[in-house]
């Protein structure tokens, strides 16, 4: 049996963390979809289909991993592709709480969903806020971003500045 497996999330912008849950998500289940949410109520500083550029070009060297965009409930997205799992990550234990309710709130949608929860190693820190507000700042992010998105970064907030 393939067990089919996705990562939603706004990954705005993807970062190293989502790259390395990304990495490990792959090695757990056979097949990974990297969705990634239109989700218009966070008001994301990229748009869509940039979102979805930057992570296809970060994960371009996951064979079992594709990237994808979705509205909508996560679970009908998942449904829809025949996904029996929802890999969520937890950075630190303020993250539990809200995962957890959305994990159950899954499960209450469609019980033949099963949420696998993920611990970054050393990114557990990054976030793609914190990441966008160092860069907006002029400050490195070459350590939290793959160069690509640094440099869609840089080249974003330089724009701004202009």
């Amino acid at each position: 049996m393939t067990v089919k497996a996705m990562y939603p999330g706004t990954f705005d912008p993807m970062t190293l963390g989502h790259r390395e849950l990304a990495i490990r998500a792959s090695k757990i289940f056979d097949k990974v979809v990297v969705a990634i949410a239109a989700n218009p109520e966070k008001n994301p500083m990229f748009s869509l289909e940039e979102r979805v550029d930057m992570a296809k070009s970060v994960l371009k060297d996951l064979n079992n991993v594709e990237v994808c965009d979705y509205s909508g409930l996560t679970v009908d997205f998942a449904m829809a592709n025949d996904v029996t799992v929802i890999v969520r990550g937890l950075r630190a234990v303020s993250d539990f709480e809200y995962e957890l309710q959305l994990a159950n709130m899954n499960r209450y949608l469609a019980k033949e969903i099963e949420t696998a929860f993920l611990t970054p190693t050393e990114y557990a820190f990054i976030t793609s806020s914190l990441v966008r507000e160092v860069a907006n700042m002029g400050g490195n992010v070459s350590s939290f971003v793959a160069p690509v998105v640094e440099r869609i970064l840089v080249d974003r907030f330089n724009k701004s500045k202009n």
